[in-house]
């Protein structure tokens, strides 16, 4: 399972990568795994607001139809737009191509609350 250690994660299987006040979001490798094969993903909407640990996007695979729970609080900036037309992005490339959304955060305290590789790995491996 690929975890890269430069991210921060959620206990609902998000990954974080942060650039000064802007979150990028997906799902993990681990999540993507589970899944199974990506048939659609609905991006949220730019200029939403969304708050921590709500439902801001679904992902359907060949198996379900996912939730995909906000990691921090704050306000939609960007949407990956290719997820549209290749939603198997996520599948190939959750951590690259196959982010879901950029969040201006309201609250960067939350990245507290988020855990580093090795505790997700911990959480995963179980």
């Amino acid at each position: 399972m690929n975890i890269p250690e430069s991210l921060k994660y959620s206990a609902d299987h998000e990954w974080v990568s942060v650039d000064g006040n802007i979150a990028t979001v997906g799902i993990t490798d681990y999540a993507q795994d589970a899944l199974g094969d990506v048939v659609f993903v609905d991006v949220p909407e730019v200029g939403a607001t969304i708050e921590a640990g709500g439902t801001f996007s679904e992902v359907e695979s060949t198996k379900s139809v996912s939730d995909i729970f906000a990691p921090l609080s704050g306000e939609i900036v960007e949407v990956n737009d290719q997820l549209a037309d290749n939603p198997e992005l996520v599948n190939s490339d959750p951590y690259g191509d196959g982010w879901i959304c950029r969040i201006s955060m309201s609250d960067s305290a939350q990245l507290g609350d988020l855990i580093d590789s090795a505790a997700y790995r911990a959480l995963i491996e179980g």
